[in-house]
């Protein structure tokens, strides 16, 4: 894909994201998981990670692709979750943003999509 496609299709998609269980947001395996799972389901290539762990149990954690990085970062005690994806190219945005929904058990979400440009 040319340089000037992949502009046209850069995207920062951001989810703030309410679970039936808070449980899961201190969960590093289950999270974990789920931000891979997205990625390949959005057809992303992950090349590292990394994921912190807070005093209260909350994680941040951060893969970075190929396309850029997906993030994720929470507060159990709100039973809250946000999730950035930057990406370009053909990642599928929406397919990643549910898959993570679906393994986190999110009850309800808000979800925007904003185009970014290069240059």
């Amino acid at each position: 894909m040319e340089l000037l496609e992949q502009a046209r299709t850069m995207r920062l998609y951001t989810m703030d994201a309410w679970v039936a269980d808070p449980a899961v947001l201190t969960d590093e395996s289950l999270v974990r998981a789920a931000l891979h799972a997205g990625a390949r389901a959005g057809h992303a290539l992950v090349l590292g990670e990394e994921f912190c762990i807070f005093p209260n149990g909350a994680l941040t954690g951060v893969l970075v692709l190929a396309q850029s990085h997906l993030s994720i970062h929470q507060w159990p005690e709100l039973a809250l979750a946000n999730v950035d994806l930057l990406s370009y190219g053909d990642v599928d945005g929406d397919s990643v943003l549910g898959v993570i929904r679906e393994r986190l058990g999110v009850e309800r979400a808000s979800v925007t999509c904003v185009p970014r440009a290069v240059g």
